[in-house]
This record gives C-alpha cells, structure tokens and sequence, in this order.
C-alpha cells in the first residue's frame, strides 16, 4: 500500500510539472502584448465586417496588433492587461467632428435664440469679457472630462487659445485636430485678422509634427466673419504648411441670405471661389446646399460635419445628409459647443443623425442605423482626414477603442447591437475609454483629470458669469 501511494504521489507531481512546462511553454510562445481588450461583441466598423462575438482586441503600444476571436487572441499573445469583456460591446472611439471645447463654461447662459441674436448679443460679448487662457484651460478640461465619459477619443476644436487646449489635450490623453481662429474683427487676445492670423500661423508651425495626438490646423471662422482676401490667405498657407482647416459653411440661413446679398452665389461656392477647397478642408455644419453645392464639395472632396442638435435648438435648418453620401461625401457628426447643445453627448447626435431625417424625408429607410453609427466613427474619421489613424478596429490604426455596457434591464433584450448602439444605449453606458493603447476611464472613472479640482474651478468660473449675468445660483 506504500509503495503503491508513492506510485501514485509521483505520478500526480509529475502530471502537474508536467501541465506547469506546458503551461510555460506555451506562454512563452505566445507574443507580449501590453493589452487586450475583450468583449461580448466588437465591432470593427470595417468595411464588410460582421459583428464579431465573444472576441477581442490586442494592442501593442498605440496600436492595434489583431482583432478577432477571444479564443485565437488567447492562443496568441500574452498581455500584461487583459480588460474583462463580459457585458461588454468593444468598439471604435466616437469622433466629434466640430466643437468648441472652451464653450462648456457658457452651457446654460442663453437659449433659445437664433444664430445671429445668440451670437451677436450674447456669445461675442460674454467672450470678449470671460475669455482668457485660464478659461479656456478650465473649459477644456470640462470637456475633455465629458467626452472621455461619454467615450469620444477623437475631437476637432476651434476656439481661442489654441496652444492651451493643445497642452489640456496633452495632458489628458484625447486626440484631436486644434485649429486656431482667425476673424476680421476684435477677438479675445486679438484686436484683428492680422494679429489673430499671425497668432494663427505661430500656433500651427509651432505643433506641426511635434505631438502624436494632437494635429494644429487653420480656422477662419465663417464667410460672414472673414472677407474672401483673408480666406485665401489662409488657403496659401494651408498649402504651404499642409495643414488642415476647420471653418463653418452654410450655417444658417442669415449666412445664405449675407453672402448672396454681398457676393451673389452661395457660401460653399463663394468659399471655393477663394481656393480653400483645394486644402484639406473640414467644413462644419454644411446645411444651405443645393445640388450644385453637394457635386462641388463632392468634388473637391472636402469634409462635411453634421451638428444636428445645435442645428436643431438654433433653429437653423437639417443639412442635406443623405443626398451628400450619395454624392460621395464624407459626412461625420458633431456637437458644436456646449453653449448651443447643451453638452458634448455623441450618442444623441448619432441617434438624432437616425431620426431627423426620416422625419425630414418622411422615409424611415433614411440615415439607417449603421450609416448614423458609421458618421461618429470610419466615416467621421474620414471626414477629418484622420481615416488612415483612426475610426475603425483594424491592424496598424491606433489604438482608440471604448467598451459599452448592455446589461442593464432598460437594455433588454437585445437582437442586433447596432440597432442597440444607436437606439438604445447612451454616453452613461460606456464604461472604458482607450486613447493610443492608454486606458483613460476605466469603469467610469476618468483617471487623467483632476475630477474634484475641475468641479470648483467650474463653480467660481460659474459664479463670475452669473454675476455679470444678475442671476444668483
């Protein structure tokens, strides 16, 4: 009986030596990644691809190594962090395509207005009193705060200061394109178009190539706010930098009506006349557009972002979407500034995106649900020209990827999770947000601001407007 309880003890020794080599050996077969992410499902957003289940996203540094099957990804690399993705979607980070970031601070002061009233009477005034460098720094990071909760990891600003919202940017982990303004009149720091340009140039050569995430770019703000001499000025030196440039176009029907009364043809035609279609150009809002419009930005392959809310609370009409895809352009989806939204949420432009234009078309076929999904991630990467970087789960694109809860009751049942990502859930569901392989929030928390600090620099910044305003709290 000894003998054989000795048998038997070297046997089970030698099956778990042997399971502990195996185990090592195929450890060390298997290629070190820094992370992977895993989910119920992923989707990929690539061209073709089907909603991937149980499977998972390796990553190595900032960028993807290889999407697929958790089961093969496993079987593969060996990761020093491994995200759990039980009750998880993994999918690409939403992309704002038009915002300015600093406006948080301004969300609430007045509503419901028309563009030119809301902008003129209240907007230009409130800036030119409030604006400064630490404004801008504490508005900045409000949003930033706000687009990683709510799972945005690409934006494009346009407001004052750029240089601070670059290092906001810096710090905080997003990616995005900072365009510095230029305006014919005075601005916060900037009596003119001169000096406003100049500063604008400074800027741009200044980041240009020095910083993995954040792209400098041009933006002269409007035809109604820039003469033709200066827009062409800043598409010379858009050429000659190669830089992009980010400008509103076809905002409103004041614009319509200002340009035609003061140059006889539409804005995109009047902004083309002054070859700034001929530069990577991201063109904002894009509502006022007959059909010779559309062929002209076709053409000429120029960006369009849709705002719908903001659109819809200044009353300023629904940009022709669907007819511009079918065109061939390239529509991604934006917030615009949290003074007229009020807040920086993507999952309500994606889904308004859905719903407006069935309403508008009286058509529930139009701006079907893939498509309004496809607007905040490959094809709003597109819109950008960040196409190549970002937008979709794919080998050798950065690293920029969320992870979306579905398991609350409200959630259920779910049958297709597209339909789910655009109808159904929201920016409180999102539960990761990854930017460049660096995990931002994870399980709701921001990790990369000061969440408490932010809060009481946003009350006195509150406080100070409201004085000025005659409101108490």
């Amino acid at each position: 009986m000894v003998i054989r309880a000795l048998f038997l003890s070297c046997l089970m020794l030698s099956s778990l030596w042997s399971g502990a080599v195996s185990a090592q050996s195929r450890d060390a077969e298997r290629m070190p990644v820094s992370l992977i992410v895993r989910g119920d499902y992923v989707l990929t957003m690539e061209d073709g691809q089907p909603v991937l289940t149980d499977a998972a996203v390796a990553v190595v540094g900032d960028r993807i190594l290889r999407v697929g099957p958790w089961e093969d990804i496993n079987a593969r690399f060996q990761a020093e962090r491994v995200l759990p993705g039980a009750g998880r979607i993994v999918m690409p980070g939403l992309i704002n395509g038009h915002t300015h970031t600093s406006m948080t601070l301004f969300r609430g002061m007045v509503d419901d207005l028309d563009l030119m009233t809301w902008l003129n009477q209240y907007v230009f005034p409130m800036e030119g009193r409030f604006v400064t460098p630490e404004f801008v720094r504490i508005g900045t990071e409000l949003a930033c705060w706000e687009m990683i909760q709510g799972g945005t990891t690409t934006f494009v600003d346009m407001y004052f200061y750029p240089d601070t919202i670059a290092r906001v940017v810096d710090r905080c982990g997003l990616r995005a394109i900072v365009a510095a303004p230029h305006i014919d009149f005075p601005s916060p720091g900037f009596k003119g178009w001169a000096d406003s340009f100049a500063a604008a140039i400074e800027f741009v050569t200044a980041w240009q190539g020095k910083h993995p995430r954040i792209t400098p770019a041009f933006a002269p703000h409007a035809p109604y706010t820039v003469v033709p001499e200066h827009i062409e000025a800043t598409a010379r030196m858009a050429a000659k930098l190669g830089a992009p440039v980010s400008m509103h176009i076809a905002e409103a029907p004041a614009e319509t009506e200002f340009v035609f009364e003061k140059y006889e043809t539409s804005p995109v035609k009047h902004v083309a006349a002054t070859g700034l279609f001929e530069q990577r150009l991201i063109g904002a809002h894009m509502i006022q557009l007959d059909e010779e419009d559309i062929a002209l930005v076709a053409e000429r392959r120029v960006g369009a972002v849709h705002n719908p809310t903001s659109n819809m609370k200044l009353g300023a009409g629904v940009a022709p979407v669907a007819d511009m895809i079918a065109a061939g352009v390239n529509v991604g989806l934006g917030t615009d500034g949290a003074a007229s939204n009020n807040d920086l949420d993507m999952w309500e432009e994606i889904r308004l995106a859905a719903l407006v234009h069935k309403l508008k078309a009286a058509d529930p076929t139009a701006i079907p649900a893939p498509v309004a999904l496809d607007m905040a991630t490959r094809m709003g990467a597109a819109a950008i020209g960040l196409g190549d970087q970002v937008g979709q789960l794919s080998a050798g694109l950065q690293a920029d990827l969320i992870q979306v809860d579905y398991t609350h009751l409200r959630h259920g049942p779910l049958y297709d999770v597209m339909s789910h990502l655009v109808y159904v859930l929201d920016s409180q569901d999102v539960q990761t947000t990854i930017v460049a392989g660096q995990v931002l929030m994870l399980d709701r928390e921001v990790l990369t601001l000061d969440e408490n600090k932010l809060r009481k620099d946003v009350t006195r910044i509150r406080d100070e407007i409201s004085a000025v305003l005659g409101r108490s709290e």
